[in-house]
């Protein structure tokens, strides 16, 4: 049996205290579905410090979702700066760190303006499970 999709979506303001909040509730969420925690929360922290660090306009949220398929996790944080693509630069080494602990991740163009940052893990089978959405 196929298990269902489940997701996750809030919108958070685009500060360092909205940054928290999204990891503590998205680890929550991880945790109440039984998923492992570690890579995850380590890639939701940076994709979220990057959205309020790069992708910040003054008065505009960001959005952090997650979305559980048959054999995947999908992070992804959208911001309101679809002009400035991410790049793995010398200088930083968050999307270094995405890149090492994700199966894959990338950059696609949301509604005008956004832009979402995304990176999946692929669930091993000690972590699959059968879960319902939740409201």
């Amino acid at each position: 049996m196929i298990p269902q999709l489940v997701d996750f979506h809030v919108q958070l303001s685009a500060t360092p205290r909205g940054a928290r909040l999204g990891r503590v509730l998205a680890i929550e969420q991880l945790r109440a579905w039984g998923l492992s925690l570690k890579a995850p929360a380590q890639i939701i922290a940076e994709l979220s410090a990057n959205a309020i660090t790069h992708g910040r306009v003054p008065g505009r949220d960001f959005k952090l979702a997650l979305t559980v398929t048959h054999e995947t996790l999908l992070i992804e944080v959208t911001d309101t700066r679809g002009d400035r693509i991410p790049e793995i630069r010398d200088t930083g080494r968050g999307l270094v760190l995405v890149e090492a602990l994700a199966d894959r991740w990338g950059v696609r163009e949301g509604p005008v303006p956004s832009k979402v940052v995304w990176a999946e893990i692929s669930l091993d089978a000690a972590s699959r499970f059968v879960a319902t959405r939740r409201a």
